[in-house]
């Protein structure tokens, strides 16, 4: 396989992007949001790796819209959905990194539908300062993470989908390179100050140097202007005829309520719905309307998001959405 290493195609962008850093046991959420106009008339709830593409989304809209106010908060997928089922707090749009976070906690106690509507890869992300940049490549990757002194991180497994699927893309490489006992010495080398409580949260580190190489999305990497290495299709998450064998990585995690959430590897999917009880439900839907459609999606690839070639309705979406979707999708 050639090697594929991309870099970046513009300046570096801001790395220091807003994330929420939530606890489950407080009652409210660290500030840390983008945020027009004092009294916000929709509020966006998303995972850290919908931070740059819904904020533009989200500006492009209001363009259109010189009346509306919005708000948008950025935190790994499991705490903006514990935010709404536990904690109470609903927003008027809720976008996750991990479309069985919807079916798990969200459909249909919280919200009768949502819709899968994006996909990605998982990426090794670094800048000219890593150590051994000049080496790395798609066939060694794996051989540069273990050398002594290197320094790599991710994020949050219990938290954030983005930790649990670079641990799943360790279980792929041991039996894809038949490596046998690859998956322990890769997550030896993710020693537990490094690893930090979204992926959005590594960009900074990788700038500066702190660490040599994170696990990310592709989208983020671009956004934070990181050079990355793509890795072989088998074993990033990012290709649907490779799902079974993604099927073969699993990985369990705690609930709140002292159960464990089986999650198996699948292809990156990312998904978003309007919930039941959301304040300003039609503003959300037309935002929604705007994000699914021809417009909307470019605005989601100026940013480095991949839309799904088509958006996908689960459950039962309000009478018209999805109509007006697949209508605005055969537009070109």
């Amino acid at each position: 396989m050639p090697t594929t290493i991309a870099r970046p195609a513009r300046p570096l962008a801001d790395a220091r992007l807003a994330w929420v850093r939530a606890s489950l046991a407080l009652v409210s959420l660290a500030a840390g949001c983008d945020r027009v106009g004092t009294s916000p008339g929709l509020t966006v709830f998303n995972a850290a790796a919908l931070g740059p593409p819904l904020k533009s989304a989200l500006a492009a809209f209001a363009a259109s819209h010189p009346t509306l106010t919005y708000a948008q908060e950025n935190a790994p997928s499991l705490e903006v959905v514990r935010k709404m089922t536990e904690l109470g707090h609903t927003p008027d749009v809720l976008a996750v990194a991990d479309e069985i976070l919807m079916s798990q906690f969200v459909v249909p106690a919280h919200a009768s539908w949502y819709v899968r509507f994006g996909t990605n890869a998982m990426v090794l992300a670094f800048s000219d300062r890593a150590a051994f940049a000049s080496e790395i490549s798609t066939e060694n990757w794996w051989r540069i993470l273990l050398r002594p002194g290197v320094q790599v991180g991710r994020s949050d497994l219990r938290v954030d989908p983005s930790g649990y699927r670079a641990d799943m893309v360790m279980q792929l490489a041991e039996t894809f390179y038949g490596e046998p006992g690859l998956t322990d010495r890769l997550r030896a080398s993710i020693p537990e100050r490094n690893v930090r409580r979204a992926e959005a949260d590594l960009g900074a580190l990788l700038l500066t140097g702190e660490l040599d190489y994170g696990w990310t999305y592709e989208n983020l990497a671009v956004a934070h202007g990181l050079r990355y290495i793509r890795l072989p299709r088998e074993i990033d998450l990012s290709a649907p005829e490779f799902a079974d064998r993604y099927a073969a990585a699993r990985i369990e995690l705690p609930n709140p309520d002292g159960s464990r959430l089986l999650l198996r590897g699948a292809p990156i999917i990312f998904a978003l719905t309007v919930p039941a009880r959301a304040g300003r439900s039609e503003t959300a839907l037309r935002f929604v309307e705007f994000l699914l459609s021809v417009e909307g999606r470019d605005e989601l690839r100026r940013s480095g998001f991949t839309p799904l070639p088509e958006p996908e309705f689960l459950g039962t979406p309000p009478e018209g959405l999805a109509l007006s979707v697949r209508r605005a999708s055969l537009v070109r």
